[in-house]
């Protein structure tokens, strides 16, 4: 399996209550069960206060690089994409487990 992880942070000024942010939010959290592959599909606000810390993690798992391929191009996994484009930046992680 694979596990796929990304850790989004907030462009400088942007809140997590900004509506623009809570859309993207929303965005991701309903490909939940929409996209055929995804194993295991976990979301959440980063609760650190650390500097270092990023703002907001995808946490999901699938079979294979196949299967997060045709996630990655998945049109409603790039609405998501082009919405969080505008607000934040972030980093990816995929590994095998």
């Amino acid at each position: 399996m694979i596990r796929h992880l990304v850790l989004f942070k907030l462009n400088e000024g942007v809140e997590r209550d900004d509506a623009r942010v809570v859309k993207g939010v929303e965005a991701f959290r309903a490909l939940e069960g929409t996209i055929p592959g995804i194993r295991f599909w976990e979301l959440g606000w980063n609760v650190s206060d650390r500097p270092i810390a990023y703002d907001f993690a995808i946490n999901s798992a699938f079979d294979d690089a196949e299967a997060l391929r045709r996630y990655v191009e998945h049109p409603d996994h790039q609405a998501g994409v082009s919405l969080w484009r505008e607000f934040a930046t972030w980093v990816i992680a995929d590994y095998d487990f």
